[in-house]
């Protein structure tokens, strides 16, 4: 099993930036894929970024494509999510979830995926 717990959410304006990280409990990081969503209030949750186990293959939504980039640091336990540009309809409730894998994909939709933090709020003002 692994924990998740994400950090780096916060209140910033418009064009601003901010840095998630998803750290991760347990020795075996490395072989999960891990994926950010968010939950804005009455809309349901949205895929924003995933990365496969080692880092080779990424993947993003239309929505933050060229403005928010996913990195992992497996001997750290941590994946990062670098969102730059904010825009106010960026403001939700950041996930990270993880899945072991033995292959280099990613998934973009929720339903693989074992398991899940407890998410950090990221407002952005206009």
């Amino acid at each position: 099993q692994v924990q998740l717990a994400e950090s780096g959410g916060g209140l910033v304006q418009a064009g601003g930036s901010l840095r998630l990280s998803c750290a991760a409990s347990g020795r075996t990081f490395s072989s999960y894929v891990v994926a950010w969503f968010r939950q804005a209030p009455g809309k349901e949750r949205e895929f924003v970024a995933a990365i496969s186990r080692n880092g080779g293959n990424t993947g993003y939504s239309d929505s933050v494509k060229g403005r928010n980039t996913i990195s992992r640091d497996n001997a750290k336990n941590t994946v990062y999510l670098q969102m730059n540009s904010l825009k106010p309809e960026d403001t939700a409730v950041y996930y990270c979830a993880a899945k072991p894998s033995l292959s280099l994909t990613y998934y973009s939709n929720y339903e693989p995926y074992n398991y899940w933090g407890q998410g950090t709020q990221v407002t952005v003002s206009s």
